[in-house]
């Protein structure tokens, strides 16, 4: 089982949005236990700061490294990131992260045993978690948001279903775009004419050589069309 917990100071945000689809089905079949929790349960001061203004000056206000660390200590056992048990990975949701592809997902999905997701806000995190504690600093896009919430639902939803048996088909997973390079292709289902439009002849024939060539040419000009950057070597070349 996959242990996966999200430190944030906004935990009504996650409300019931691990309780659908691929993720539920994961929980109840005892795939994957998610959990979150608010970081000021681990401020110390009476007033429960989870943030303050940063060093230097400047706008806004920076979260503070002792919460985070306290929380840490007791969600992994140490804050010594070299002592961390096999398996874990302490993720920093930001826009400086490494920029999150299909491969990062499976690694996480096939090697790690706990993820703790932190989820920053305001300026940013005090650098020291960074240096300290987190494994992995991962960017859900090149783009600002308010927080780190929603890039950790993304992340955990891209994990998740990478689980073994977590999709109910050995095979769906390898089908989804980015798996092997290229953008998915087109998908059909009935009825075969809606409004004088048809589904191509060839996922109706049987041919079942025919229909894997046919989704790979597709899978291909779609790719070229809408992200062209992703073809290199073989298919750059074309």
């Amino acid at each position: 089982m996959l242990r996966l917990d999200v430190l944030t100071i906004f935990p009504d945000f996650f409300g019931q949005v691990f309780d659908f689809g691929i993720i539920r089905r994961a929980k109840l079949a005892g795939i994957v236990e998610i959990n979150v929790h608010d970081i000021r349960e681990f401020a110390t001061d009476k007033h429960k700061m989870t943030d303050d203004r940063p060093f230097g000056g400047g706008d806004g206000m920076v979260m503070k490294a002792e919460p985070i660390f306290l929380a840490i200590e007791q969600l992994v056992g140490t804050s010594n990131r070299d002592e961390y048990p096999p398996g874990t990975r302490v993720v920093m949701l930001s826009p400086q992260g490494k920029p999150l592809k299909q491969a990062i997902a499976s690694e996480f999905a096939d090697d790690a045993r706990h993820v703790v997701l932190i989820c920053g806000r305001y300026e940013g995190v005090d650098e020291r978690v960074n240096e300290t504690l987190v494994t992995d600093e991962i960017s859900i896009g090149d783009y600002v948001l308010s927080g780190g919430e929603p890039a950790a639902i993304v992340l955990t939803d891209a994990i998740v279903r990478l689980l073994p048996e977590a999709l109910g088909s050995e095979t769906s997973a390898e089908n989804d775009s980015f798996s092997n390079g290229l953008l998915d292709c087109p998908h059909y289902t009935r009825p075969a004419e809606f409004r004088g439009m048809t589904v191509p002849e060839v996922l109706l024939n049987g041919n079942h050589a025919e229909i894997e060539k046919w989704r790979h040419e597709k899978a291909l000009e779609k790719t070229r069309q809408n992200r062209p950057d992703l073809l290199t070597g073989e298919y750059g070349e074309m």
